[in-house]
């Protein structure tokens, strides 16, 4: 196992967002996994690397020992993302391949600092030959510059109309009635054209929507920016969990619209169906690497508010069976039960045909793997992905039987919307329209 990165803690805080600044002037490839714009718990990591494949022989059945428990989870590793096709292929699904879509890409981190927002400490982590020039750069920033205003743009092009949308909705729910699937998790794109500045689309994004895995990789020339508020995988002392989400409000207009609409969401029996079936779906997949009987559902159904949205989300956990790799966790739980639908891989296999195109990074995961078996990959949702010609959105939702076209249409273009104002861009006009809002 690689050795760990030297670690010093710094004698004052740092500005994250002033770090990020500084570090992307310098930096073609880099990384920030962002725990949100004033986060009061959590870590936060910057930093940067060389392009490495991800790890897949990294056991996670055993607890590492840590010399000082007070310090980072990540003190060495991996950062990068996986996107869906490559997921779903090794799954048995078939895959829609296009030239330019974005495949798993990953930096073996070289150097980064490491954010505590509970206590405010800094920590600066690198090889111990560059601890005292990394040390000095991460103290030396001064405060962000402002963030610049989102410029105007024309509006996003989408893959379907909200019309052909709610058609593939009823194809799905033919699906369902007969038999093909319990759920199907039916996803579409919006792509804006042209040269976008990254840092200044992810600065906005993340103070519009801060979510607790929110995250800015740039690799190769590729981009992914997101504000994800979905923890997929978590793996620390030997035990995984997931958390999925499944059901979603947007946040109303005032206060009293707002608790209604909580309420409502954390009683909808379609959502509250839906949420199950991929708990079930979960407990399945992690019973594959996880000691018998050790499955739990630590929680069922929470209401989980974000400043956009409100969601549903359940807490699935396991013991890592003895000999468990990063390798079988992925092969076992990815893509994600919250991105495909029910059974798995008969939902993988439909949306293929149904999707019409590739989802790229979206609908994948990223974050990071540690050297000592520490592990935490978020859900690529809520997320604009880069190029150096455009800009790429998705959004979806789960459908059901009970699924209600006009609901759904409303749903894709509530998840969709924060990415796309934080490119300056506006919803295709039917998607925009107040039927849909």
């Amino acid at each position: 196992m690689p050795d760990r990165l030297t670690a010093r803690v710094l004698p004052h805080a740092v500005d994250p967002d002033a770090l990020f600044v500084a570090l992307e002037a310098d930096a073609e490839d880099l990384f920030w996994l962002d725990a949100g714009a004033g986060a009061s718990e959590g870590w936060s990591y910057i930093g940067t690397g060389d392009i490495a494949a991800a790890p897949d022989d990294i056991r996670l059945d055993i607890a590492a020992p840590s010399a000082d428990p007070t310090g980072p989870p990540l003190r060495g590793g991996w950062v990068g993302w996986f996107d869906y096709e490559s997921g779903a292929q090794s799954a048995g699904a078939p895959v829609a391949r296009t030239t330019g879509e974005p495949v798993t890409t990953g930096l073996r981190i070289t150097r980064m600092a490491a954010f505590d927002h509970a206590t405010g400490r800094v920590w600066a982590l690198t090889d111990e030959g560059s601890q005292h020039d990394w040390a000095r750069y991460v103290a030396s920033v001064g405060t962000a510059p402002d963030m610049p205003s989102a410029p105007s743009s024309a509006a996003a092009v989408a893959r379907h109309t909200p019309e052909e949308y709610a058609h593939l909705i009823e194809r799905c729910r033919e699906l369902i009635r007969a038999g093909t699937a319990y759920q199907l998790c039916l996803t579409t794109r919006f792509t804006v054209p042209g040269v976008h500045d990254g840092v200044a689309v992810y600065r906005r994004l993340r103070s519009a929507t801060p979510a607790h895995h929110g995250g800015f990789l740039r690799m190769a020339g590729e981009s992914l920016l997101s504000a994800s508020p979905e923890q997929f995988l978590q793996a620390e002392n030997g035990v995984i969990l997931t958390r999925p989400i499944k059901g979603t409000r947007p946040r109303g207009r005032n206060a009293a619209e707002d608790v209604a609409l909580a309420a409502e969401l954390a009683a909808d029996p379609k959502e509250r169906a839906e949420n199950v079936m991929i708990v079930d779906l979960m407990r399945n997949d992690l019973s594959r690497v996880c000691v018998p009987g050790s499955i739990r559902v630590d929680a069922l159904w929470a209401v989980e508010t974000y400043p956009a949205v409100h969601q549903l989300v359940s807490t699935v956990s396991g013991t890592a069976a003895e000999g468990t790799t990063v390798g079988d966790l992925l092969a076992a739980a990815f893509p994600a039960g919250s991105m495909t639908g029910a059974p798995k891989l008969s939902a993988m296999t439909e949306l293929h045909t149904l999707e019409g195109g590739p989802r790229g990074v979206y609908s994948g995961c990223f974050g990071y793997i540690g050297d000592d078996g520490t592990l935490d990959l978020a859900m690529v949702i809520r997320s604009i992905v880069l190029d150096r010609s455009r800009a790429r959105v998705g959004a979806g939702g789960g459908i059901t039987w009970r699924s209600v076209a006009a609901s759904e249409l409303a749903e894709v273009a509530t998840k969709a919307r924060a990415p796309l104002t934080a490119l300056g861009a506006e919803m295709p006009g039917a998607w925009a329209s107040d039927i849909l809002n």
